[in-house]
């Protein structure tokens, strides 16, 4: 067993992708905290504990496991969870941060509440399990945390809320990886397309049919969503970033799916523009900047034409009429 001894938590392990990772590590020797306080896929209240079912399949496999219900977005909660690890198993080695929710909605639709809970759940749940369980791991000199974040950090039509939230996990697990390399804590976060609660239903399917009608991804991509993909085939790169053989994986970024890893190039210098330091005017960069920095740039959305942006309006204002 790859994981003998270590003590984790996993958040929003009640179902999909988290009560994947949280049977293998249980399976792999470590001991679990299972968190997930049974909320709809909005967040919504519900009377279901489907962390306690998780608990009951890991005793009955031999393992080791507690379950915990709170919000990964309540500071003192998060601050909590953490606790009752070290407090029951003595330690805390593992943090893999899972939680999450979904409210789609087009921007001009989006209320401040849908944009302010899933900032909540996803981005000031991660930043809050990651802060109390690293002033723990730092005593220790020792520590793997595992971020979920999401290919919406590309951007995602009808989630905005939700690409902004994931977008900012990779810019908090990149920040925790170069913090916290010193005291033996690694930081990765993974990207993953499986078949869940959150990643498949009529909303779902609706803006990836709208992203592929207007070409924002591709015939082979839209085919792959919908290929069928379980949640367990995301787990054991989680939990391999947990081993101890990972420990030069660091502030990285994968997409797992069935059948397929793949690293990203992130954030990395790609097409420049210099001069000797003088201030670029704007005819020059009329004249420079599609040359240069955006040669070879694969455009975030095909191209619009005023007429074609007035013709949407249009028909927009027809519709309403």
């Amino acid at each position: 067993m790859h994981l003998e001894g270590k003590a984790a938590i996993v958040t929003g392990a009640g179902r999909g992708i988290g009560r994947e990772v949280a049977l293998l590590l249980a399976r792999e020797g470590a001991s679990v905290i299972v968190n997930d306080p049974g909320v709809g896929r909005g967040g919504e209240a519900t009377e279901e504990r489907p962390a306690d079912d998780v608990v009951q399949q890991i005793r009955a496999a031999g393992g080791t496991a507690v379950a915990n219900h709170d919000t990964v977005g309540d500071y003192q909660k998060a601050g909590r969870m953490v606790a009752q690890c070290v407090d029951t198993f003595g330690k805390i080695d593992i943090l893999i941060n899972v939680a999450g929710m979904l409210r789609e909605r087009m921007i001009w639709n989006m209320t401040e509440d849908d944009f302010d809970s899933v900032i909540n759940v996803h981005l000031k749940g991660h930043w809050a399990m990651s802060h109390h369980a690293i002033k723990y791991m730092r005593g220790e000199g020792y520590g793997r945390i595992v971020n979920f974040s999401s290919d919406a950090f590309k951007g995602s039509v009808g989630q905005c809320n939700y690409s902004a939230a994931k977008a900012g996990i990779i810019g908090l697990t990149r920040s925790i990886a170069k913090e916290t390399a010193k005291f033996g804590i690694t930081c990765n976060a993974l990207c993953p397309a499986a078949d869940t609660r959150m990643m498949m239903n009529d909303a779902v399917i609706a803006n990836q049919k709208r992203k592929l009608e207007a070409g924002l991804m591709t015939q082979e991509q839209y085919d792959r969503f919908f290929a069928g993909r379980g949640p367990e085939h995301i787990a054991p790169m989680a939990a391999y970033l947990c081993t101890d053989g990972a420990d030069t994986i660091n502030g990285q970024i994968f997409h797992v799916e069935r059948g397929r890893i793949n690293s990203y190039f992130y954030g990395e210098d790609f097409k420049t523009l210099s001069n000797d330091g003088s201030l670029f005017t704007i005819d020059q960069l009329i004249e420079l900047i599609p040359s240069t920095v955006m040669n070879g740039v694969t455009p975030v959305v095909p191209p619009v034409k005023r007429q074609d942006a007035l013709r949407s309006t249009d028909v927009k204002k027809n519709e309403a009429a």
